[in-house]
């Protein structure tokens, strides 16, 4: 762990003893535990996104899950995070962060717990949307707790840098964790894990934490609501479709409730007080098209981690770790192209131009996997998945940049959550699409088949990588057309922005967030 320079004396956020006397008090309350604390929460919050992928097939035969239902199992978690993010970042100020940080560590703990001894499909549904509710309270609290603590300049660059490290990486972590884990032990323990590391968080975090003051204001509860329920209609409506056809009364009913809902956010969102998302954020044209458009991007990319995964333990017969060990390159190809981004092309090449070839990267990648075969060996896969990793890499640092561009200091927390809300709903409803796609193209014929079968559903797979590609090539065609933003900065504004950005996450700096420093 790096250790940051920090005088702790004139920092009250980070938590100072109690009791003077106590020695286990002072050796916790050092900004290296703190950040020790703050990172090991992030890791557990990311990872906690991928680490089920690999075990998908066990949990499937475990708990009977059908292949529309098992999607369920990453939806639930996105969904509820996604649509509590905003809500999580409004308690945090309201309540104070420190309190609410913990709040959700702990929800996230127990509910982990609950999901490794899940018995039935519902159980673990249940377990994972409420693991959504913990991260949504502890993963806003966690960075801005951290930019509190460490003054600004070169002190709470790098320790934003350390925690955009964190999250690049925890895919990565998450996928080969999920693999040795279902290989070794069993699909529970991708659950149980987050057990010991919350129960430490929140032991060592009540002492290295001290708490922010709050402030006087409103719980837009109902917008909330309305909001997350809404979208988890439409999800249900898509999953129905692949299950019961589209002409259902369950499909025709999540769907046309969950569009009722989102409408009621809308006009919630007009009249409230304190809205989680200010209407007037969707204005700016260019600022929603890249929101709208980092949301393809992952709907694309959480597409290829659901299905892939079923198709390398099903069709080709890895184990759980070989299937873990073939998704690195995506992780890492996404981490070095967005290093590379963020360090040397943004000063040298136009914003929209790198979303351009970010983006179309990502796309060619998808139309090659529709050339997947039952017999297709992992080198054919891995030039298709390192491409998927620099475009997704390369577009989503312009992406995110472009979505915070301009953005009134009031506005700069909803913003920043925006970006991430954005980010876990895209996914979930790009695999609800996809999820409807297979089973039309298989005839509802499952990954799980039998050998016979597996030809048919390799085809099945390149219908639907064809239409993930399509999510691609609509956020090019939205790039293409509405994004209008200025030349790169140069050396010397890019120093000030970098600067000015971690004021961002409380909402008092000002425009443009930092590329390299995007979590």
């Amino acid at each position: 762990m790096a250790t940051l320079s920090f005088a702790q004396s004139a920092n009250p956020a980070l938590g100072a003893p109690k009791r003077p006397d106590s020695s286990i008090r002072r050796r916790l309350a050092t900004p290296s535990v703190f950040l020790f604390v703050i990172l090991t929460a992030q890791l557990m919050v990311v990872l906690d996104a991928t680490v089920v992928n690999v075990a998908l097939p066990h949990i499937q035969q475990g708990l009977g899950f059908s292949g529309s239902e098992l999607s369920w199992v990453l939806n639930a978690y996105l969904l509820s995070f996604g649509g509590l993010l905003l809500l999580g970042a409004r308690a945090g100020d309201l309540l104070g962060r420190r309190r609410t940080f913990l709040a959700g560590i702990a929800i996230f703990s127990l509910s982990s717990l609950l999901g490794g001894f899940a018995v039935t499909g519902w159980m673990l549904l249940g377990s994972r949307a409420l693991q959504g509710v913990g991260a949504a309270l502890a993963a806003p609290s966690s960075l801005a707790l951290l930019t509190t603590v460490f003054s600004e300049g070169r002190e709470r660059v790098r320790a934003i840098g350390l925690f955009t490290t964190v999250s690049a990486a925890g895919g990565a972590i998450g996928l080969v964790i999920g693999g040795v884990l279902t290989e070794l032990a069993s699909w529970r323990w991708v659950m149980f894990v987050n057990v010991p590391i919350g129960v430490a968080v929140w032991l060592v975090g009540r002492v290295a934490l001290a708490e922010t003051d709050g402030r006087h204001g409103h719980f837009d509860l109902a917008g909330a609501l309305t909001s997350t329920t809404g979208m988890a209609g439409i999800v249900l409506g898509l999953v129905e479709a692949a299950s019961s056809g589209w002409s259902s009364l369950a499909t025709i009913g999540s769907l046309v409730a969950g569009v009722l809902l989102l409408a009621a956010f809308i006009r919630i969102e007009s009249r409230a007080e304190e809205p989680i998302l200010p209407l007037r954020l969707l204005a700016n044209v260019t600022r929603s098209t890249a929101n709208a458009s980092r949301g393809l991007v992952y709907a694309g990319m959480y597409g290829t981690f659901f299905f892939l995964g079923q198709f390398l333990q099903d069709v080709e017969h890895y184990s759980p770790l070989r299937t873990g060990l073939a998704f690195l390159p995506i992780p890492a190809s996404v981490f070095l192209s967005s290093q590379l981004v963020s360090k040397v092309l943004a000063n040298r090449v136009q914003p929209k131009a790198l979303m351009v070839s970010g983006i179309g990267l990502s796309t060619v990648a998808l139309l090659a996997m529709t050339r997947i075969q039952a017999t297709t060996s992992y080198p054919q896969l891995l030039v298709t998945l390192v491409a998927l990793g620099l475009g997704s890499g390369t577009s989503l640092v312009s992406l995110t940049s472009a979505s915070l561009a301009g953005v009134e200091p009031a506005d700069a927390g909803a913003a920043s959550g925006l970006v991430n809300v954005l980010q876990q709903v895209g996914a979930a409803l790009g695999l609800a699409v996809l999820v409807t796609v297979l089973s039309a193209a298989s005839g509802r014929a499952q990954l799980s088949a039998s050998t016979t079968a597996h030809a048919t559903l390799a085809r099945s797979l390149d219908v639907t990588f064809g239409a993930g590609a399509l999510f691609g090539v609509l956020a090019l065609v939205l790039v293409a057309v509405f994004v209008q933003l200025p030349q790169p900065a140069s050396a010397t504004d890019r120093t000030e922005l970098v600067l000015a950005d971690a004021e961002l996450v409380d909402g008092e700096g000002f425009e443009w967030l930092e590329p390299e420093l995007v979590a």
